[in-house]
């Protein structure tokens, strides 16, 4: 009796599932709050578009947890399809050996249409080997903006439609604006990325040798050069009387500028969309980066961040037509474009930054395409076009605690930054013994 019940039970099951069962896609991604929404909402839109395969999109913590995070279940073979990594861990996963599966190889098994010089310069430089084949798909690619209150502005008895341009604009907007009654001038999120990576791009200095790590893994870091000891210790300066406020690494000084307490804010084009919810009643404007007047060619142009998607290895066969129909999804024009305005994302493709331009998003909208305007400033140089760092991860988190040096009052920007350079390139040496 038993047995029957259990080969009618079987029975009934089979029957009342799909004849075509979807392939699921797991993707793990580090976006939260209003990021993490609008990606969910991307994903169903796909997962809606075709009845083959169902993409989960599961939310992994920061992109430092999401990236290891990914690489330890690759070694526990229990890895997703798909991981979004930021822009500083490309050479670690590209050094993860065995681990991926270039996206250029996913599309063509596929045969999904795919054509790398599709996507603007700048990132598809950054994610290229030096034959120009594309290792990952671009995403949420983005670059440091500057973000400023208008009403703020207008209070402080400044034009709110003039931000600064240079950084002695800078300081001089921060005084009056501390005249008025705000709390700081200015403050940033990522200080590495901003204040010394981007700084480095945006006067045309070098972040490392060979080409930034482009060259090779046998570089040294070349951070603690004139221009940015000067920026860095002009920073400290200022921060003994409230013109630039430090608000902590990553994303932590968000809220000064939303909440009101800064001016100004130096950010990721990203935020633009969580600004704009969090500031529905208050004017803001976004511009490209200060930079210093008496840095010959200043400014160049900026590098991209971000994040892109990186397919992982061992996978049943037929799983990655699924990764490649969803990467083609994710940068058709009008779903790049639909992105790109929600969030203010760096449009990856011609095809939406000139979609979103014909739409009339950008006259509705005004420096709304100052990120792309930013990277494309002028042609890249060796020093411009990205960087390839090894342990990129290990030595952001030195340069910020050498940073946090300079603010207290414990070091000078000459010695941390040469302290930066004398451990980053410890980590350097470590990943290129680890990677010959």
């Amino acid at each position: 009796m038993r047995t029957m019940w259990l080969g009618a039970a079987a029975a009934a099951l089979f029957a009342a599932a799909p004849a075509g069962a979807q392939t699921e896609i797991q993707f793990w991604h580090a976006m939260g709050g209003q990021l993490g929404q609008s990606l969910n909402e991307l994903v169903e839109g796909f997962n809606k578009r075709q009845k083959d395969y169902v993409v989960k999109a599961i939310y992994r913590g920061t992109y430092t947890e999401t990236m290891t995070g990914a690489i330890a279940a690759f070694r526990a073979r229990q890895q997703p399809h798909i991981v979004q990594v930021f822009e500083v861990g490309t050479a670690t996963m590209m050094a993860a050996k065995g681990a991926i599966k270039p996206v250029y190889e996913v599309m063509a098994e596929a045969k999904e249409p795919f054509d790398p010089k599709a996507y603007i310069g700048p990132v598809y430089g950054y994610y290229s080997t030096v034959d120009g084949k594309l290792l990952s798909m671009p995403f949420n690619s983005s670059t440091p903006v500057l973000y400023w209150n208008k009403a703020a502005f207008k209070k402080a008895g400044l034009d709110p439609e003039k931000p600064p341009k240079t950084w002695p604009e800078m300081a001089e907007a921060s005084k009056k604006l501390l005249a008025s009654g705000m709390k700081c001038g200015f403050s940033t999120g990522w200080p590495s990325w901003i204040q010394i990576e981007n700084l480095g791009a945006w006067h045309n200095v070098p972040f490392a040798t060979k080409q930034n790590g482009f060259g090779g893994l046998d570089i040294e870091l070349t951070i603690n050069d004139p221009v940015r000891v000067k920026h860095i210790q002009q920073l400290a300066d200022w921060h003994k009387d409230g013109i630039f406020v430090y608000g902590g690494r990553e994303n932590k000084p968000n809220a000064k500028f939303s909440g009101g307490e800064c001016g100004m804010f130096m950010g990721s084009a990203g935020l633009t969309g969580g600004f704009a919810t969090a500031m529905k009643d208050t004017p803001f404007g976004i511009t490209v980066l200060p930079y210093w007047p008496d840095v010959p060619g200043a400014p160049q142009n900026g590098v991209i961040g971000g994040a892109t998607l990186w397919v992982l290895n061992g996978k049943p066969a037929g799983d990655y037509k699924g990764v490649a129909k969803f990467f083609a999804y994710l940068s058709d024009a009008e779903v790049q474009a639909g992105w790109h305005q929600k969030t203010g994302y760096v449009p990856i493709t011609h095809a939406a930054y000139e979609l979103t331009k014909k739409q009339g998003f950008y006259e509705k909208n005004p420096g709304r395409d100052i990120p792309v305007l930013q990277l494309t400033n002028k042609p890249p140089t060796e020093h411009t076009k990205g960087l390839r760092i090894g342990n990129f991860t290990q030595i952001r988190d030195i340069i910020d605690e050498e940073l946090e040096q300079v603010w207290a009052g414990k070091k000078t920007a000459k010695q941390a930054l040469d302290e930066a350079v004398k451990r980053g390139n410890e980590q350097l040496r470590a990943f290129e013994r680890a990677n010959k």
